[in-house]
């Protein structure tokens, strides 16, 4: 990672992309990925796919997600207050006295959510944050001024926190989750050209949109690409911070590398390439089981076109759908690296099958 790398960072992070209207974001995400890749397949949703060796017929996908969470204008008050609805799973607990961008057809209108006073809550019976008692003040008195600045039910609200750097080498922003995925494999692709590598496959590096809502980008573009193997990067938690529980969650940290997952979406052949791989070129890792899914787009891939070998790799984030989520710039490269590598040592036409003589 370079400045370059870390400025187009800063500017990916810092544009909205909530769930359905990622489009923004993908033209930056084009535009810097532009001189790394032969062509670009887009579809009707907003996915981007930047496609090295087109003309080959073996596919390889490695894969992050572009969208972030956010929330929905539900219904406008008679005194001009806006109550909303999740679009992805946006937490109601970190929502009161935060900022917000309500983004409208005339621009960003500005608001808040509001909370009452310390001073004026029953103490004895004080409420938590839930969606019925959470609203946003634009700073009118009624619904018409509400609407005369061009807010409407359905308009979709993100926060406007940015980007910065915390101790030298931790990156915190909302929409970590996961366009540090994006960024991540955008970065591959850079590297496999910059080390001038000659894939012997096609190579589709792929930023899906909507996986907050259920996987559906993932869903989609593996209908249109057909791949063979599909490397999937998103983030998992940091389970070292307070309240959680490592009996439950398992134990990863940032700052302790890659997280490589055991699940059942997960092909065990191709995930014992990466972990190869990652002691083959002594680059660290930790391991994470999921149960029945992982929760990722992996599962979107592995159950798709009578099944794709699909692999994941995490990178531990901490505060997860907050704005302040934090990675560690060293579990960032140490991603890249893995991924890099692990094309490097994938063979055309592998199948990855458990039943080869």
């Amino acid at each position: 990672m370079n400045k370059k790398s870390l400025e187009f960072l800063e500017q990916y992070l810092n544009n909205a992309s909530p769930t359905g209207y990622e489009s923004e974001g993908q033209k930056l995400w084009m535009e810097y990925l532009k001189p790394y890749v032969d062509e670009f397949i887009t579809d009707i949703y907003g996915t981007a796919v930047g496609v090295i060796n087109p003309e080959a017929k073996y596919k390889v996908v490695i894969e992050g997600h572009a969208d972030e969470i956010s929330w929905y204008v539900n219904y406008i008050t008679d005194e001009g207050l806006i109550y909303v609805i999740r679009n992805g799973g946006s937490d109601h607990q970190i929502a009161t006295s935060k900022r917000v961008n309500i983004h409208t057809k005339n621009g960003i209108v500005k608001g808040v959510f509001g909370w009452p006073a310390i001073h004026t809550r029953d103490k004895s019976n004080e409420k938590a944050p839930q969606l019925d008692n959470i609203c946003i003040d634009v700073g009118c008195s009624n619904k018409e001024e509400v609407e005369k600045l061009g807010v409407h039910v359905g308009c979709v609200i993100t926060y406007p926190d940015e980007f910065f750097v915390l101790n030298k080498d931790k990156f915190v922003c909302r929409g970590l989750d996961n366009r540090m995925g994006g960024f991540m494999i955008v970065e591959v692709a850079k590297k496999l050209k910059e080390n001038k590598i000659e894939l012997p496959f096609g190579l589709y590096i792929t930023n899906s949109v909507q996986e907050e809502i259920g996987l559906r980008g993932a869903e989609m573009i593996t209908q249109n690409i057909k791949p063979n193997v599909a490397i999937v990067t998103d983030v998992c938690h940091d389970t070292t911070t307070p309240m959680i529980d490592k009996k439950k969650e398992g134990l990863t940290k940032i700052g302790d590398n890659p997280v490589i997952s055991y699940a059942p979406a997960v092909q065990n052949n191709l995930r014992e390439l990466l972990i190869e791989t990652a002691e083959k070129n002594n680059i660290p890792f930790q391991r994470m089981a999921t149960s029945r899914m992982t929760g990722t787009d992996t599962d979107a891939f592995a159950y798709s076109n009578g099944g794709v070998a699909s692999a994941l790799i995490s990178l531990p984030l901490r505060y997860m759908h907050t704005t302040v989520e934090m990675v560690h710039q060293k579990d960032v490269e140490a991603v890249i690296e893995l991924i890099y590598h692990s094309l490097l040592n994938i063979k055309e036409g592998d199948d990855f099958s458990y039943f080869k003589n």
